[in-house]
């Protein structure tokens, strides 16, 4: 099933306007058990906490936000991709918080958000992509399907939302 979806890079201002539906998407990732680094409980002020971080983050060119809204004009998917790397590696970027709420998933706003995030990644000359995963999750899953190479796993790297270790897989991509 794909639904009707649009793309849009947010800018600091676009964060902040849109602040109250970024954090509903990420609550609803987190407490639904997604592993993108937060802990259970996970309240709204956490997410709106983390949305102004991101936001100035962004105001400084550390990041861009790619964000899928409905047909409805409301925020059900978002990534990041983070440019701010060692001047040793300016070719490469960080993909983090691929994050889609609930009502939208399995409608191909995941995927469309991730052929984006690598259109962006090329526009900023950025050849080598970077991304971590929780092993045996259904993100894992979808990057394979998406052509990112796993390159291995870490054993104990993180906890869930839960509290319980898991493994995460280091996966890359090249442009």
């Amino acid at each position: 099933m794909h639904t009707s979806f649009t793309l849009h890079t947010f800018s600091e201002t676009d964060i902040m306007t849109h602040l109250d539906a970024l954090a509903d998407v990420l609550a609803n990732c987190v407490n639904g058990g997604a592993s993108v680094s937060f802990m259970l409980p996970f309240s709204t002020d956490s997410a709106r906490d983390f949305w102004q971080r991101t936001a100035a983050s962004v105001t400084r060119g550390e990041r861009i936000v790619l964000v899928a809204k409905d047909g409805e004009q409301r925020v059900v998917g978002t990534v990041q991709l983070i440019i701010d790397q060692p001047e040793n590696q300016p070719h490469r970027a960080d993909v983090a918080k691929l994050l889609v709420h609930e009502c939208a998933r399995r409608g191909g706003v995941a995927r469309a958000l991730m052929q984006r995030l690598e259109e962006v990644a090329a526009d900023v000359q950025k050849t080598v992509l970077v991304l971590d995963s929780a092993t045996g999750s259904g993100a894992e899953h979808f990057y394979q399907r998406c052509g990112w190479q796993k390159v291995g796993e870490v054993p104990r790297y993180a906890l869930m939302p839960d509290g319980k270790l898991t493994a995460t897989s280091i996966f890359y991509k090249f442009l």
